[in-house]
């Protein structure tokens, strides 16, 4: 455990350094689920060239002094510089606390922002599977392939509300699943082989806890995908 003069140091550092290395933008809107623990925010990022996101992105926001947390657009306008975050804060921890504490017009910073590497590929079909903690990742993905045909997925979500209020929130070919067993491994990997893909043409996004992908990349390996047809991003719990 810290003591309370190294938290005092720390806290001296973050006031002196941060200052000079973030970007900053602004809260066009905050928006809370009927669960109340999924909260979407509309946001100004103007010193974000969104020209260049040709991977999916993730913005490194401070949400506490000397504390970042990664969050990605679940889409984003080029042209006015702006985008929205998607952010479960059913989870106790600063990243959560910040999301329910902001509001309109609050003035928000972020480190940078990070290029993922998940790139669709120009011409395959593009599977995206993952959990609540991926919504955002797996819908900026949707933004990046064209045409949109060529896109599909399916996420697992515990709650019986956000699975009808994600259908109802968004356009997007992502079918929310019941979860069954601890991390949803189960409905997904049932889900694939329900839908017959060509196992030559196809690639997977996979997103989420990283129990999770993990368990979902060896399954999809022991289905007959190659290890470069499955491109993984795992979230800490």
């Amino acid at each position: 455990m810290e003591t309370s003069f190294l938290q005092n140091i720390k806290k001296r550092a973050g006031r002196l350094i941060e200052p000079a290395l973030l970007k900053s933008g602004r809260v066009l809107e905050v928006r809370y689920w009927k669960s109340a623990t999924m909260i979407e925010i509309d946001l100004h990022l103007p010193e974000a060239d969104m020209q260049q996101w040709s991977e999916v992105p993730a913005v490194k926001f401070r949400v506490s002094n000397l504390t970042f947390r990664d969050y990605t657009p679940t889409g984003w306008d080029a042209e006015t510089r702006t985008c929205t975050l998607l952010i479960d804060a059913a989870h106790p921890g600063p990243g959560s606390d910040w999301a329910r504490e902001l509001r309109k017009n609050d003035v928000v910073n972020y480190l940078k922002i990070e290029m993922t590497r998940h790139t669709p590929n120009p011409t395959a079909l593009i599977v995206g599977l993952g959990d609540e903690s991926s919504m955002g990742h797996l819908l900026g993905l949707q933004q990046l392939v064209h045409p949109v045909t060529r896109f599909i997925g399916a996420i697992t979500i515990s709650n019986e509300g956000q699975r009808d209020e994600f259908t109802n929130y968004f356009r997007s070919p992502i079918e929310p699943l019941a979860r069954e067993d601890e991390y949803g491994m189960e409905n997904l990997i049932s889900w694939v082989e329900l839908q017959g893909f060509c196992s030559a043409h196809t690639y997977f996004h996979l997103a989420g806890n990283n129990t999770l992908v993990s368990q979902l990349r060896r399954s999809l390996k022991q289905l007959g995908y190659l290890p470069d047809q499955i491109m993984v991003k795992g979230f800490w719990s």
